[in-house]
């Protein structure tokens, strides 16, 4: 299954019952597994989960913990990027060349690296004089 059925496919189970909103994201780890997310919302916004996030806890419940490719799908006019939390959280498991490729169900798409989604990720280097 190509990332892009895999991010579609589980778009569709998503819980967006408040914003209607869905969002799928597929990650294909560096061992060639991949995995899916989606968004679950919570009538308490905050407490809410990104599909992104989703793809990396099933991922690394799964024993796999480094990211080789993104796609994330949503039905909007232009392709959804990652939130800004989400590319913090994607930049832990995925070198900043690693391609994501965000992408609207008409198939409108762009696709850019982990490094310009986040320029000047905060790492693990930030902290080595604590």
């Amino acid at each position: 299954m190509s990332l892009l059925d895999a991010a579609t496919e589980i778009r569709e189970r998503a819980y967006a019952p408040y914003s209607n909103f869905k969002v799928g994201a597929a990650i294909r780890a560096t061992s060639g597994n991949v995995y899916q997310g989606c968004n679950v919302e919570n009538v308490a916004y905050p407490e809410g989960t990104c599909a992104e996030a989703g793809a990396i806890a099933a991922m690394i419940a799964a024993g796999d913990s480094e990211i080789e490719e993104v796609v994330v799908i949503a039905d909007s006019p232009l392709p959804v990027s990652p939130c800004g939390g989400c590319r913090q959280k994607l930049s832990e498991f995925g070198k900043g060349d690693v391609k994501v490729t965000m992408t609207t169900l008409e198939g409108n798409a762009q696709t850019m690296t982990l490094a310009e989604l986040l320029p000047g990720v905060f790492t693990q280097a930030h902290m080595d004089n604590a």
